[in-house]
């Protein structure tokens, strides 16, 4: 994970597909302890996620959570909870981003911008408001603007997006279950073969979906026991 700062403008973290940040960028001030604290917490909490152990991710997004209130800034939450709520739209969990919401009414409108990409609901005057990658998958949705996407976490967003608004492509598809392997995130893995699999089924292709179900069941491991 890279360094990064809370200043949106002048460093950005891709992980949290270029609208949150959390620590301070290399060639600025040292940051302050909360900043630490908060970046530390958001990151095990999402890779905990990921993971899929939703214990930890708890206790780590309640820590971040607590570090970021004591500034009192909304923006700063706002982005804490987006970051949060990617890391489940990433692994198709499609629900309303609760902990942003209840900022949203003073959450700056990148924020409010991005949360609405992350619902699927984004509109076309908005998708000038967001990072120029997820801007180009908001717009045009093209496989080719998902693999532009350096980022695995942004690209899984990226791609989740385009799944939740009928737009996902079996290459983009490919491009998630590829993007959460090479991490090893195992939960949005899970749920990226299980669409797979699905297509294959639909598709009447019965070999394929057989061969897909054998890697959920290999890529399934412990997670029961982590949960």
């Amino acid at each position: 994970m890279t360094a990064s700062a809370f200043h949106i403008f002048k460093c950005r973290w891709p992980a949290a597909a270029a609208v949150l940040a959390l620590a301070g960028c290399a060639s600025g001030p040292k940051p302050a302890d909360w900043q630490l604290e908060a970046k530390g917490a958001m990151d095990r909490s999402v890779a905990a996620y990921l993971e899929g152990n939703t214990r930890v991710e708890a206790v780590e997004l309640a820590l971040a959570r607590s570090e970021i209130s004591s500034t009192g800034r909304i923006d700063l939450m706002a982005r804490g909870e987006l970051l949060h709520c990617a890391s489940h739209v990433a692994s198709l969990v499609f629900e309303p981003c609760a902990g942003f919401e209840k900022l949203r009414q003073d959450a700056p409108a990148a924020e409010r911008a991005y949360a609405d990409y992350l619902a699927g609901k984004l509109q076309a005057p908005d998708a000038a408001l967001l990072p120029v990658a997820q801007r180009a998958v908001a717009t045009g949705g093209s496989d080719a603007a998902v693999q532009a996407i350096t980022d695995p976490l942004s690209q899984l967003v990226a791609a989740a997006v385009l799944l939740q608004t009928g737009r996902a492509s079996l290459v983009t598809v490919q491009l998630a279950v590829d993007a959460a392997s090479s991490r090893g995130w195992r939960r949005p893995l899970l749920a990226w073969l299980g669409v797979q699999a699905s297509l294959a089924e639909k598709g009447g292709n019965e070999a394929e979906a057989a061969r897909l179900r054998r890697r959920i069941e290999l890529s399934q491991g412990d997670i029961k026991a982590a949960r």
